[in-house]
């Protein structure tokens, strides 16, 4: 390894080149900054290469696999169906590249820096970086940490490829598994499971949390939905072993009534993460940590080290790139001088099934424990006008709001057009609406989003599409405002 002979200055160094660090990136070189990317694999991170856009691709082939029997019935003949793993693995790598380059080429444009290599905090205000044939030393005046987080087993637990894998292996698999065995908790569970049972394979979940963290009336539809799926679910269930044979996998699990053992041909795990910060030198600068090793972070992105920021998941809380993408734009905000902070109280929460989940908010139990006086209003999507002629049926939309004042406090949807139809959701809570705001206007009709007129509606008893024996009393008027 050549060592260089001396120290470079820049001005903005990020660590990761995953949707923290590129939009930290952008925003600050926007703002006018000179900035420089380490990154020792892709551009893009995780999240481009091998968890969101390849994970979402397969739960979109899965959706649009599942939807033919509709079309069949609309009379598209679509002949017999089938599914060609090689094909779509072609198809997904093709949307990685092009969006992998999309971003190099955005970096580019904005005249970012990019060096592959390996970080090393040596100093507050030092970093090293190992190409592996070459060692350089760079001075910074401020530095954005985004190396992301990775998948962990439980302890006496080993990865095996192609058998027992974590969700970042998945789209390393060459084969559709004839009994794929998923064992967590969390969104990429769920969606794993119902994309796999939709493409053929047979699938059991063991989960500790049989409501996902969802809302309780969203959790029942989804049980529900599983059940006519023929996914198996085995609630308050722990992993206790997984050995990989050449024909299968056997497992071993612990319930609260018993222990289980049974075969599948694949184990997915998930829900368990370390932060990638070995070998950054967080020791040697004293950086405050939690007791799993993720960066403590204020609201505006900082460090407990003067000049040195951190976004995404290798700091505390929920692991989604919507986090690292709105956490790295104020951090580079901050470090130019602007006054931004960021909140981690309203991030939507979106689950790619068929159908489609997702939340903001408070759940009803959640609320009732905040001490809220909670109703509800909610809608089940089989009685929407949209929703009926494109064969999609299942699911229901649920606001939770707070009675005495109206307050809208959740906003929580199963069912189709829900992973774009929850940003309203956010912007409602972030504005502080209530529920004459959601009542007040004119909906589009026939469309997906008249489901939360009907839920607004239905909590003072007033939804048009709703049976009497099924409706909420109405106890007042309500008086509109323009």
């Amino acid at each position: 390894m050549v060592v260089g002979e001396f120290t470079q200055k820049r001005q903005l160094i990020i660590a990761g080149g995953g949707p923290g660090g590129y939009n930290a990136a952008i925003r600050a070189a926007q703002l006018g900054m000179e900035v420089t990317i380490i990154e020792k694999d892709k551009l893009g991170g995780v999240c481009l290469n091998t968890g969101c856009i390849p994970s979402k691709t397969l739960t979109h082939a899965a959706a649009a696999y599942a939807s033919l029997p509709h079309l069949n019935e609309m009379g598209i003949q679509t002949g017999a169906p089938g599914f060609e793993l090689q094909n779509f693995k072609e198809y997904q790598q093709k949307t990685v590249s092009a969006l992998q380059k999309g971003v190099e080429a955005l970096c580019k444009a904005n005249k970012i820096e990019v060096i592959k290599g390996t970080a090393t905090f040596m100093s507050e205000n030092r970093i090293g970086v190992d190409s592996g044939h070459h060692y350089e030393m760079y001075e910074y005046e401020s530095a954005i940490i985004a190396v992301g987080a990775s998948p962990v087993m439980p302890e006496g637990i080993a990865p095996v490829e192609g058998k027992i894998i974590s969700a970042n292996d998945l789209p390393t698999l060459h084969e559709l598994p004839e009994h794929l065995v998923v064992s967590g908790s969390d969104y990429i569970s769920l969606e794993t499971a119902v994309a796999y049972r939709n493409l053929g394979s047979n699938v059991s979940i063991f989960c500790m949390d049989d409501t996902f963290g969802l809302d309780e009336t969203v959790a029942k539809e989804l049980h529900r939905v599983l059940k006519k799926l023929k996914i198996k679910v085995f609630k308050n269930s722990t992993l206790l072993e997984a050995c990989s044979y050449e024909s299968h996998v056997a497992i071993t699990v612990q319930t609260d009534q018993e222990k289980l053992t049974l075969e599948g041909s694949h184990l997915l795990i998930s829900g368990q993460y370390k932060p990638n910060t070995q070998g950054l030198g967080l020791d040697f600068l004293k950086m405050s940590t939690d007791d799993q090793g993720f960066i403590v972070i204020n609201e505006y992105g900082e460090t407990s080290v003067k000049g040195i920021y951190a976004v995404g998941d290798c700091t505390i809380g929920i692991k989604l790139a919507s986090k690292a993408i709105k956490q790295g734009k104020v951090a580079a905000e901050r470090i130019s001088g602007m006054n931004s902070t960021f909140n981690l109280a309203l991030v939507p929460l979106v689950i790619h099934t068929v159908p489609p989940i997702a939340s903001v908010g408070m759940t009803e139990g959640e609320a009732k424990q905040e001490g809220y006086k909670v109703k509800t209003g909610q809608f089940a999507m089989g009685g929407n006008g949209f929703a009926g002629l494109a064969g999609q049926k299942e699911g229901l939309t649920k606001l939770v709001m707070d009675e005495e004042n109206e307050l809208i406090l959740g906003v929580h949807m199963m069912g189709a057009g829900a992973a774009e139809l929850i940003q309203s959701g956010t912007t409602a809570l972030e504005m502080v609406a209530r529920e004459e705001d959601l009542a007040y206007p004119v909906y589009a009709h026939p469309s997906l989003s008249e489901a939360w007129l009907e839920a607004v509606e239905n909590a003072s008893g007033k939804a048009i599409h709703i049976p009497p024996s099924r409706k909420k009393a109405a106890t007042r008027k309500t008086t509109f405002h323009v």
